[in-house]
């Protein structure tokens, strides 16, 4: 495993690390006993950095990593997220009575006392410009409930205002071959002012594995089903935006860059960590079958100048006006 530092913070994490919202919920049947052996086989082989949420399962994604990461708080690293359990566009989710009790939850359900990464989970435009958020966030670090905190963000002008922030540490962004945007001005302005980027979605919802097609049928439970319009939350999170019709089409077009990597899920994930600005990239799993080929990816070949260039010209050309929403 290789490692990589978060922007101008001491954490020094795995490039291949792993989100959890899979194994707490909206993404169909899971197992908890499966996650736990998940977790186990991921930590034992060099990840030692997880990505969460007070929302995912209700916090039972916090709690299971709780239960994998015992005895262990010092060497495994922490990131969770607050403000979709209530109102997002509501400013007293974003108070210090507020933040306070969903950090202090977090802490309960992860068994820890602080936080490694603290971050705003994907909250409005008008919440970032008010700002008040980052002083409550800045007292909570005072208090050595959080060492850092950072912003999930959905496009970029939500994370180039977070940079202008001077405490803002990392950025979550929706980055894969499908999601390209951030390339431009964000992620060289991210790297200028020291703050590191998570790469998540990083398999467009798993599109970016050549596994489905467009008659693939997906749980009642699955953001997958219930959300490819953006019905719940933001269009880009399943399926980055595409739909699966379209998605399934265009992941068609790009079963070459498997050649000479095992398969297009580690092709995907090693694409991104061609790019040195990610901190790293956080795919989401439910077995142990999908992190051990998660893994891989690291030890994939790299892609040739040639191949950036043409998966660079294929989003401009084919994908970018596909995408519903804003980015």
């Amino acid at each position: 495993m290789n490692y990589r530092q978060i922007g101008s913070t001491d954490l020094q994490v795995s490039e291949l690390s792993f989100g959890t919202w899979a194994i707490g919920g909206a993404w169909g049947k899971t197992n908890d006993e499966e996650s736990l052996k998940a977790l186990d086989y991921a930590i034992g082989n060099g990840v030692n950095f997880f990505d969460t949420a007070d929302v995912y399962g209700d916090g039972h994604s916090e709690e299971l990593l709780a239960k994998a990461t015992q005895g262990k708080h010092a060497d495994i690293h922490i990131a969770t997220k607050f403000c979709r359990a209530a109102d997002v566009h509501d400013p007293h989710t974003y108070s210090m009575g507020s933040v306070t009790k969903y950090c202090e939850d977090s802490l309960r359900r992860l068994g820890r006392e602080q936080i490694d990464l603290f971050q705003i989970h994907c909250p409005p435009l008008e919440i970032l410009k008010d700002g008040q958020v980052f002083d409550v966030l800045d007292r909570l670090k005072e208090q050595g409930k959080i060492r850092y905190y950072g912003v999930s963000v959905e496009t970029v002008e939500e994370g180039l205002l977070c940079l202008e922030q001077p405490n803002v540490r990392s950025l979550q962004v929706i980055f894969n071959i499908f999601r390209q945007k951030p390339l431009d001005e964000l992620f060289p302005k991210a790297k200028e002012k020291g703050v590191g980027i998570l790469a998540r979605v990083p398999l467009a919802s798993g599109l970016l594995t050549g596994k489905f097609g467009v008659d693939s049928k997906f749980e009642s439970d699955d953001h997958r089903n219930f959300n490819q319009s953006g019905e719940a939350f933001n269009v880009g999170e399943t399926f980055a935006g595409l739909g699966l019709e379209k998605g399934v089409e265009l992941a068609g077009k790009l079963k070459w860059i498997a050649e000479g990597r095992d398969n297009m899920t580690r092709a995907a994930l090693k694409w991104i960590l061609e790019h040195d600005e990610i901190s790293c990239v956080i795919p989401g799993f439910k077995t142990v079958v999908q992190v051990k080929d998660n893994l891989q990816a690291v030890n994939v070949s790299s892609y040739k100048a040639e191949e950036m260039q043409k998966l660079a010209k294929f989003y401009k050309e084919e994908v970018h006006r596909e995408i519903k929403g804003v980015y």
